[in-house]
């Protein structure tokens, strides 16, 4: 998954400087606020992008001993810090304007030939819709089959997230855009440019609003999906020696690695029975004295203990192999 995401990153990053640079070029020879607003949306796009693709870089440092679990959930940190940059940067400076220039229109109204910027917002359209489908066809591969919103939402790394969040959001902010300097071309009305200027704004502030919250669920300790829970769930009771589950903890460490406590039953019938053929076999021999028997009972608890360290052992195999991203298992008895 993370190679995944960091492709989807460095194409994101490459894609958009790219049009950022055109963008601004464009908003230079037209004066056209919605052309501004979009120039600003891909500038703060390029900058979270570098964020998010320096956030997977380090996330993938091995672990120390100063960091015992790894760095996996930097990438959390960077990401949340590229959501904070969209809403302030993307969508403050931009609505702040487009409200500018709705207010003053005569001082903010396009002076260039339009004609340009809407042949620069169709290019731009097509290398971010194309950046947009290699997102997507990632996204759409790691969830193997899964209901593709409910993993965004849930399983998806929230860098790979954010990369298909903001190209759909560049994609729509260029229509957005093409739509508002379309009908002040037409209509010789410059506040379609405020207009759109305004809308791309807001069309920033969703997102960012939604990857803060998300970036904020990981930080704070988020528990492993719940598909994931009753995996582990149903491979602890498929082993007949456990009588109940206590109950079950999970941390997500990043995306890739959670962190599981477990605390359960053994069956003490179960338990009784695998030493049943031993202590029938020494309730038949007898003991000489009490030194014998105590020699017995001794041996016997080391056998005992032997066992249910080796259960234990067994389970976590079985929850591990069930869900891989288990790497970091506690399982105590209750």
């Amino acid at each position: 998954m993370a190679g995944d995401s960091k492709k989807s990153v460095v194409a994101a990053l490459a894609g958009n400087t790219f049009v950022c640079i055109m963008k601004f070029v464009g908003f230079a020879l037209t004066g056209s606020g919605a052309m501004f607003a979009e120039a600003i949306h891909t500038l703060a796009d390029v900058l979270n992008q570098a964020l998010l693709l320096l956030g997977i870089v380090r996330s993938g440092k091995d672990a120390n001993a100063k960091y015992q679990y790894g760095y996996g959930q930097e990438r959390f940190v960077w990401a949340l810090v590229s959501a904070v940059g969209i809403f302030f940067l993307g969508c403050g400076v931009t609505l702040m304007h487009g409200i500018d220039s709705l207010l003053a229109e005569e001082a903010h109204a396009p002076t260039g030939n339009l004609t340009i910027a809407l042949v620069i917002l169709g290019i731009s359209l097509v290398i971010e819709g194309a950046v947009f489908m290699i997102a997507f066809l990632d996204l759409r591969k790691s969830a193997a089959g899964r209901p593709f919103f409910n993993y965004l939402r849930v399983d998806a790394d929230p860098s790979a997230v954010a990369v298909l969040l903001e190209d759909a959001a560049a994609c729509l902010g260029v229509i957005f855009a093409l739509i508002a300097i379309g009908l002040t071309k037409l209509t010789n009305e410059s506040y379609w440019d405020s207009i759109g200027s305004i809308a791309i704004a807001l069309l920033l502030g969703a997102v960012a609003i939604w990857l803060t919250f998300r970036n904020k669920e990981l930080l704070v300790g988020a528990s492993a999906p719940e598909h994931k829970t009753q995996a582990i769930r149903d491979a602890i009771n498929a082993d007949p020696s456990v009588e109940r589950i206590a109950q079950i903890k999970s941390k997500m460490i990043d995306t890739e690695t959670y962190d599981v406590l477990i605390e359960l039953e053994l069956d003490g019938e179960q338990l009784t029975e695998h030493f049943e053929q031993k202590l029938r076999t020494a309730w038949d021999a007898g003991f000489a004295d009490w030194d014998a028997f105590y020699a017995f009972e001794k041996d016997f608890a080391d056998d005992v203990v032997e066992y249910v360290g080796d259960k234990i052992d067994e389970i976590e195999k079985k929850v591990q192999e069930a869900v891989p991203e288990v790497k970091h298992i506690d399982v105590e008895l209750d």
